[in-house]
């Protein structure tokens, strides 16, 4: 018998999505189902950074920091409108590490990961020094250093729209409810959340990328109830109104020996996180608790001048992280590095565990998983995604503002705000989603805070969007801004459209 497919990708994350997208343009038969929408757990969840990791340095994780500073640059190129160098001020905290030692670990954060356009450390008078005026004056010594800012969830869209353009078929709320082998080859059996609609399928190897699920996906192949092979550690952040006017990033010690970061987000606010306690229950149903809520305003208000309160925050999020259970005492000294591991030691059960990874390293995750493909199906095409743009990228990682300066001559009803926004999610797709329009009213109906029915059709058409939350939450962040009416009219809206594209199909 004949397999359909090559490889079916279990988890619509990024590692998962990532898989996808590197087989397929490797000439391998991709199928991905992902019970829920794409990038609706832990991807969505994260900090925003492409970052090697400062603090992994203190627990000897060289080679994760290493491989992951490597990553910035090249992900950076592919998709420089979601992706973009950030600089972070470090101030030196007198109870806390002393300065040698934060010189010394930003010493080799600049020398680990061959650095070449982000700049280097530099030592900062924060007395002088313009990030030092929103700080309270015992701080007057700091560090600051580069890492990157990423679209999180719009990264895993990407990933995926270029999976499909490359053959590979793409299924959100798609769940996997059986996988049994059968002559070498496995029959995955899907349902579809919405229609009720079941699916078997035929793959030569099952990629288990479901993240806080992947026990799970474990237990539905195995007929077992009782794998346990991740952590769940839950990180929840806060989103406030916008902090201070520069455009620079604040990582803070805290007297845990934890530390957090404060972020400037969505033009118009800041972004306060993260924290780090081991998680019991449905990933499905995290959320941030009041004591997270606390612990983040208090640490923030350690150092800025102005403290933040519970009653400033504006939004908030939170998602599970399922780190390799290496048995580290603390959540934050679990591992963050990844695990493949096949389930079975025979050839005839060609089932492939992920366990943990950061959305930095997502991938050389995927390439390490590629060479495990090739081993056993044998070798396609060569690795090809550290020069491959992602969808929009297209243009020079440094180029953006001249690329902005043309999209606001091709469309002047745009204000700078809105211009920005749209760029920045969808770099040169954005001539795609906005066509030949020549005024506002060309975009059609307005849901409120910048988002119309052009664009919400284009993400429905093109990036599986399905419900509101779909694009106010993951697709874009415009549901901090929207009333609970505007978000029930683009629902309701959406429904009708959904129905419609049925009949049609």
């Amino acid at each position: 018998m004949t397999a359909e497919f090559d490889l079916f990708v279990i988890g619509g994350g990024i590692n998962g999505c990532g898989i996808a997208r590197d087989a397929a343009g490797r000439g391998y038969s991709v199928a991905l189902c992902e019970m829920n929408d794409l990038a609706s757990g832990t991807s969505s969840g994260s900090t925003k950074l492409v970052h090697g990791g400062l603090r992994y340095l203190e627990h000897y994780e060289f080679r994760l920091v290493q491989k992951a500073l490597s990553e910035r640059e090249v992900l950076w190129s592919n998709a420089p409108h979601i992706i973009w160098p950030l600089r972070f001020v470090l101030p030196h905290h007198k109870g806390l590490r002393p300065a040698w030692l934060l010189r010394l670990g930003l010493f080799l954060y600049d020398h680990l990961g061959g650095r070449k356009k982000l700049p280097a450390t530099k030592t900062l008078d924060l007395r002088k020094a313009t990030p030092g005026k929103s700080l309270k004056e015992e701080f007057s010594k700091g560090f600051e250093y580069s890492d990157c800012w990423v679209d999180d969830s719009r990264l895993v869209i990407l990933n995926a729209m270029d999976a499909a353009a490359h053959g590979a078929v793409i299924e959100p709320r798609t769940k996997c409810i059986a996988a049994e082998q059968k002559n070498d080859l496995w029959h995955i059996t899907t349902k579809d959340s919405q229609t009720g609609e079941t699916k078997t399928r035929t793959a030569r190897m099952i990629i288990n990328a479901a993240g806080p699920w992947v026990d799970g996906v474990i237990d539905v192949a195995t007929n077992n109830t009782s794998s346990h092979n991740v952590r769940l550690v839950q990180g929840s952040h806060i989103v406030v109104p916008k902090l201070y006017g520069h455009d620079e990033c604040y990582i803070f010690q805290n007297e845990d020996e934890r530390i957090i970061f404060v972020i400037p987000y969505e033009q118009d606010y800041t972004l306060i996180g993260t924290t780090d306690r081991d998680y019991n229950g449905d990933p499905g149903n995290v959320s941030i608790s009041e004591a997270e809520i606390s612990y983040l305003c208090d640490a923030a208000s350690e150092y800025l001048k102005n403290p933040v309160k519970s009653s400033d925050v504006v939004w908030t999020y939170s998602a599970v992280r399922p780190l390799v259970d290496d048995g580290a005492s603390k959540a934050q000294e679990a591992t963050r590095d990844y695990v493949l591991r096949w389930q079975s030691d025979t050839d005839s059960a060609l089932f492939l565990n992920i366990f943990g990874g950061k959305i930095t390293t997502y991938r050389r995750l995927a390439e390490a998983v590629l060479e495990k493909v090739e081993e056993k199906l044998g070798a396609r095409k060569a690795s090809w995604t550290a020069e491959a743009p992602l969808p929009g990228g297209d243009f020079p990682m440094e180029g953006f503002s001249d690329l902005l300066a043309l999209v606001r001559k091709k469309y002047p009803f745009l204000d700078t705000h809105q211009a920005i926004r749209l760029l920045r999610a969808y770099g040169t797709q954005l001539y795609i989603l906005l066509g030949d329009a020549t005024s506002e009213s060309d975009l059609g109906r307005h849901f409120g805070n910048g988002l119309y029915e052009k664009e919400v059709w284009y993400l429905m058409t093109q990036e599986w969007a399905q419900c509101a939350d779909d694009i106010i939450w993951r697709r874009s962040k415009l549901g901090i801004g929207m009333t609970s009416n505007q978000l029930s009219d683009l629902d309701s809206w959406m429904q009708a459209q959904q129905e419609d594209l049925r009949l049609n199909a």
